[in-house]
């Protein structure tokens, strides 16, 4: 007759070699996330990550394969990219998209600034609202479940993972390379044009800095600036305060030269026409923004040779470093 202690052994001996057969065999791929060193360009304020999203190599991958992806799409007919064209400085000229750049910075989202708060509310938003997302195609796809285990330990996928990787995305979408700054790094010299205009923008005599000063060149607040005597409802539609209508978020200028047509309703095609507005053709209304000074003689009224000065600063904006970058291109292509 065996020993009760032996037989102990015994069964303990098996049970652990099949525990240990078990995580030989296993397949779950092994949650290790690399952090993701994200560098703030100098001068920029400080970038506030939440603690509930740190960025990683995973999730930063797998953020960049979803915006060029049109599985999140209800329909498969839309992407993120669809819209947001890198060519085009994550813009789109037939949608009249705004611009996706520096976006780690903002606070609203949208014309009239519907969505407020992380960069993972307005992407929920888009999750959720914009594409129905339908969850069982990314969780039944041959690919993503393992890639949503590495980044963020999720046996299934939902709207939040995906948000949040599509956030970790965005906050690599940063434009800090324009001559304007490389010539605040003391790369460059300004030609007389350009820090002529410069001395426009930056003072009342032009009258830009008020609505797009600071390194961002948006303030990311609303103005009615003076487009119609009559204007649209704007911000007013989701604050419900009269004094918003006419209200829309002031865009940042960064790469203005590549995201026409202008305005929220992309009622201007070129530029010369937004300075020849701001010059000579605002309106009153009775909420028209106290920052718009002169409007009684319906603008700033710039010289032809202002204009071009001032069209000479906005063109050191362009940062092509930003709509060439390889880590923000379709991973797609080949």
């Amino acid at each position: 007759m065996r020993h009760p202690a032996s037989l102990f052994i015994i069964v303990l001996i098996v049970l652990l070699s099949q525990g240990c057969k078990k995580t030989a065999t296993t397949n779950d791929p092994i949650y290790k996330p690399t952090p993701y060193d994200l560098q703030k360009p100098e001068g920029f304020p400080d970038l506030f990550i939440d603690s509930d999203n740190p960025m990683t190599v995973e999730g930063v991958k797998l953020g960049r394969m979803l915006y060029y992806d049109s599985i999140i799409d209800k329909d498969h007919s839309r992407a993120c990219a669809g819209c947001h064209s890198q060519e085009e400085s994550f813009t789109l000229s037939s949608v009249n998209s705004l611009a996706h750049i520096n976006l780690g910075w903002n606070g609203v989202y949208l014309w009239n600034g519907k969505i407020e708060g992380r960069l993972e509310d307005i992407m929920l938003f888009e999750v959720e609202e914009f594409f129905e997302t339908d969850m069982s195609k990314l969780n039944n796809d041959t690919i993503y479940p393992e890639l949503f285990k590495k980044a963020f330990n999720a046996d299934v996928v939902t709207s939040k993972e995906v948000s949040y990787a599509l956030a970790q995305f965005e906050r690599t979408m940063i434009s800090a390379n324009s001559r304007w700054d490389r010539y605040l790094r003391g790369e460059l010299t300004l030609t007389q044009a350009e820090a002529q205009g410069y001395e426009l923008f930056f003072t009342e005599k032009g009258d830009c800095f008020h609505c797009h000063g600071t390194i961002l060149f948006t303030d990311n607040l609303f103005h009615n600036n003076g487009l119609d005597s009559l204007p649209e409802p704007g911000r007013e539609l989701i604050s419900n305060n009269p004094d918003d209508k006419g209200k829309f978020k002031s865009p940042t200028l960064r790469n203005i030269m590549l995201t026409a047509p202008y305005m929220h309703d992309g009622r201007y095609e070129t530029i010369e026409e937004v300075i020849d507005f701001y010059s000579h053709g605002v309106k009153w209304s009775p909420t028209i923004d106290p920052l718009m000074k002169k409007v009684g003689n319906g603008g700033v009224q710039l010289t032809q040779q202002e204009k071009n000065n001032l069209i000479a600063f906005l063109k050191t904006l362009t940062d092509t470093t930003y709509i060439n970058n390889p880590e923000l291109s379709d991973p797609f292509a080949k």
